[in-house]
């Protein structure tokens, strides 16, 4: 090879070097224009930050300002790359959680991400700004929701507490977008309880269920028992068959219409105790109305369940007490597994037990009840209108003032039949004893409510299916066996039984506080995968239906709450 031809491919070498630099001294210039225009966005956002992407504006409003200026507002996604294929996949999935893709704006991300790339350069960096923050925006909405979820409760339901959870979400923004790991980071935000992931398996089957045919309704009509024959009977059996509460259709001689046999029965059993129904076997109008319920209805009252769950402390503690208000139900849990479960009385529709957490401290025997102001007011003083012998027969002594100013006064100096609500300035307490309100044993955790676990006297309540008498305090079906439980080492049935026959009121602590949490659960789903739903007692789920559908994103638990690191 002559001398000419070399150096015409060394100079052709040189070129596309030089080429090359040009190319990436434009792309580095296109990516500093895109760290300006960054920059130019979030500080032209004002006070309050109102971050805009066309025509929107973006919901979170502290933590993503915050998070690009750390990275001194270089992009943080890139079209094609993997980390952003992964956000827009798990966004994808967000329905499969209960929650809307739509709200994250999966379809103008999708757009931007999967587009071909712009000719001129002004349209590349405005692409790239545009994609870079609704990406950051998206992944900021969807894990605030995933921590605190959509909505929070204590706007809309006034007696609902909420325990959330905190996160320091800039970090974990910054560490996926490092590592890569986006799917690995918003998994990692889920709620890891067993009953929020056996529920959201629940979700993906009566979707399946509702996607398909309706399942029969069963014609309105007589009760349906045993022995019982004819179309509603088969339209039973198929509606029974289409949940899995029935696996063998009866069988009916040649001309004969569908009998309701035993295995029928035991389905119809199996259903009513999965609906928090009597379980007798027979097809009245409660469950005939909970077996018309359409599947769509069913899937969102699972929808709703598990955004309750989005509520809930990441860590419930290795050994807690859970009361479910629509179950009727105490557990005592260890480890993740119930040791201990109780019938419980809650309150009435008019009385509700509030939903909040805290912890059991210490137990009272044989306590006095201080009767609660309004109670006395709105109940006690009607029955003692009716019933000059009240106060005798039921124990309760009347008092004036309070602390060291305070005096017993008798009854029967008071004229009660004159004496109006606005009047009523006298304390009611009742002494312990068998006709006591709260039984022999009531198990505190001091709170705002004045509500506490507690014994009864009414023992017949806990053999009803629902059990909404009280006036918001939770009563216990077998106390002692709880109180066993808590106290531990050193206490048995007998030696509680001792202490409670010395009939004095006094305190006994708790070896170490036990986390009590008092929540709202109409649907569920057991280890087995049995789901069970609750009649909604209080219309709670109503309530927070009607925020999720009217609720725009910013009315999410503040976004910007979850910003700083947990204390």
């Amino acid at each position: 090879m002559g001398p000419v031809p070399i150096l015409a491919g060394f100079l052709l070498a040189i070129f596309a070097l030089l080429g090359g630099f040009a190319v990436a001294q434009d792309r580095d210039l296109e990516s500093q224009a895109v760290t300006e225009r960054i920059r130019q966005r979030i500080e032209a956002a004002g006070q309050p930050v109102q971050v805009m992407v066309g025509d929107e504006t973006l919901h979170s409003t502290q933590v993503l300002p915050a998070f690009y200026e750390k990275r001194l507002f270089r992009p943080a996604w890139q079209a094609g790359g993997a980390a952003l294929e992964e956000l827009l996949e798990e966004l994808a999935e967000a329905d499969r959680q209960g929650l809307e893709p739509s709200v994250y704006r999966l379809e103008a991300l999708t757009r931007l991400a999967h587009a071909p790339a712009p000719g001129s350069p002004a349209e590349r960096i405005r692409r790239s700004v545009d994609l870079d923050l609704l990406a950051t925006d998206a992944f900021l909405t969807y894990a605030t929701h995933l921590v605190a979820g959509r909505v929070n409760p204590e706007t809309f339901d006034p007696e609902w507490q909420a325990a959330r959870r905190e996160v320091d979400l800039e970090t974990v923004l910054t560490e996926a977008v490092a590592t890569g790991e986006v799917r690995r980071a918003l998994r990692g935000l889920l709620p890891r309880q067993p009953g929020y992931e056996r529920l959201r398996v629940a979700l993906d089957r009566y979707r399946t269920l509702a996607a398909g045919e309706p399942w029969p309704l069963v014609p309105e009509g007589d009760k349906l028992e045993k022995g019982a024959a004819g179309p509603r009977v088969q339209a039973l059996a198929a509606r029974l068959t289409a949940t899995g509460d029935l696996t063998e259709l009866p069988e009916s001689p040649a001309g004969e219409a569908m009998p309701f046999d035993e295995p029928l029965e035991a389905a119809v059993r199996r259903f009513q105790r999965r609906h928090g129904l009597e379980p007798d076997g027979v097809v009245g109008p409660r469950t005939l109305a909970a077996l018309n319920v359409p599947a769509t209805a069913r899937v969102r009252q699972i929808e709703l369940n598990l955004e309750r769950w989005r509520w809930l402390p990441r860590d419930l503690g290795q050994r807690y007490l859970l009361v479910d208000i629509p179950a009727f139900s105490l557990e005592l849990v260890e480890g993740e597994e119930p040791v201990l479960t109780l019938r419980v009385v809650t309150g009435r529709p008019y009385r509700r037990t509030p939903v909040f957490s805290d912890q059991v401290r210490y137990l009272v025997l044989n306590p006095a009840w201080e009767v609660p102001h309004k109670l006395a007011v709105q109940d006690k003083l009607p029955e003692i209108r009716r019933d000059p012998e009240y106060f005798a027969k039921m124990g309760i002594r009347v008092f004036e003032g309070w602390g060291e100013s305070q005096r017993e006064i008798d009854p029967a100096s008071v004229d009660w039949t004159a004496l109006t609500r606005g009047d009523f300035r006298y304390r009611l307490r009742q002494d312990p004893g068998p006709l006591n309100a709260l039984g022999r044993i009531k198990f505190m955790f001091p709170n705002k409510h004045n509500v506490y676990l507690h014994d009864t006297p009414s023992r017949e309540l806990f053999a009803r299916a629902e059990r909404s008498f009280s006036s918001g305090c939770i009563r216990v079906e077998k106390p002692l066996e709880l109180a066993v439980a808590l106290l531990g080492p050193g206490w048995d049935r007998a030696a509680l039984e001792k202490a409670l026959t010395a009939g004095n009121e006094h305190m006994v602590p708790l070896p170490k506080p036990v986390p009590v949490y008092l929540l709202y659960w109409t649907a569920a789903a057991d280890a087995d995968g049995t789901v069970h739903f609750r009649n909604d007692v209080y219309d709670r789920d109503r309530l927070l239906d009607d925020a999720l559908t009217g609720a725009s994103v910013e009315a999410v638990a503040s976004i910007s709450a979850l910003s700083s690191p947990p204390s």
